[in-house]
């Protein structure tokens, strides 16, 4: 997909959502937060929580959908003569049966030499499995498998939905708290500058409570993540998971994927140290390796 096409499907789920929570605020009768007398608290917090969670619902309704038009997904056909094809919806159906899930998600392939996977879905029901070329290119039978049963994990224990709650609470928390303080600092200036100074502070407040908010939700990944390859070992077999993450391991250039907005969680991503680490959704494979080892 280019560039074009990327930043006008951005702008149109951001007009969807902006759209839906606008309809959304009309319908409750929600008030502006802000009167003569100061914060209206009531206001505020609901305020926050319908922007909070309802953009992150709104993407997680999507994200399947998303996910085929960003990374420009294939989804393999049941008809499909294509041996890795079938062998591919094979292995996810099995898969799936093992793990239990009510429904065998969708499988298909993108195109990327990035050796990467993704699952994304808003239930169990409704859910995708995507596997790059460069995954199917690089690695075994026994190894893809293993990254297959991964994504499945995921969607067996609810990854999407959880991640999204927390995305939900970290959002209304940061709107909440932005706004708080932005208007107790406005209450410092003159009557006719606390307008300005309040929007600016705002911004400000948002950023940095943001980032704060990245690092809780990365960490909270990287625990999921650690959850996924249990649930892939009880699967597959430890070793065999163990064995495909020293396979990506040695894939030393791992990019990241076109689409890091969409919700979706993958079976890799780029190794970080020192600051930056603390906002990796991703533990270091070999600490993945490790914990796999001692189970």
């Amino acid at each position: 997909m280019g560039l074009s096409k990327r930043i006008l499907l951005f702008l149109g789920v951001n007009v969807l959502i902006i759209a839906s929570l606008s309809i959304v605020l009309a319908l409750f009768g929600i008030q502006p937060y802000l009167n003569a007398q100061g914060i209206n608290y009531q206001n505020l917090v609901i305020f926050c929580l319908i922007w909070g969670f309802g953009g992150a619902f709104i993407s997680l309704a999507i994200s399947r959908i998303m996910a085929k038009w960003a990374m420009g997904v294939k989804v393999i056909e049941t008809t499909t003569l294509d041996q890795n094809e079938r062998w591919l919806l094979t292995t996810v159906t099995q898969l799936s049966e093992k793990a239990g899930l009510p429904k065998v998600p969708e499988v298909g392939i993108y195109q990327s030499d990035d050796p990467n996977a993704f699952a994304t879905g808003p239930t169990k029901s409704r859910a995708l499995v995507a596997v790059s070329t460069g995954i199917i290119q690089r690695m075994n039978r026994s190894e893809l498998e293993a990254v297959l049963a991964h994504e499945v994990a995921h969607i067996a224990n609810g990854d999407m939905v959880t991640m999204t709650l927390v995305q939900g609470v970290i959002n209304a928390f940061v709107m909440f708290f932005a706004r708080t303080l932005a208007w107790a600092a406005s209450q410092f200036v003159d009557e006719e500058k606390r307008g300005l100074v309040n929007m600016v502070a705002v911004i400000l407040f948002e950023i940095a409570f943001s980032i704060l908010g990245m690092i809780l939700v990365a960490a909270f990944s990287r625990q999921r993540e650690f959850r996924a390859d249990r649930g892939a070992a009880d699967l597959v077999g430890s070793a065999k998971m163990s064995a495909a993450l020293a396979s990506l391991q040695r894939m030393i250039h791992v990019e990241e994927p076109q689409a890091a907005s969409i919700a979706a969680l993958k079976i890799s991503s780029n190794k970080k140290s020192g600051i930056v680490a603390l906002f990796s959704t991703h533990p270091p494979l070999e600490e993945r390796i490790r914990r796999l080892s001692a189970r």
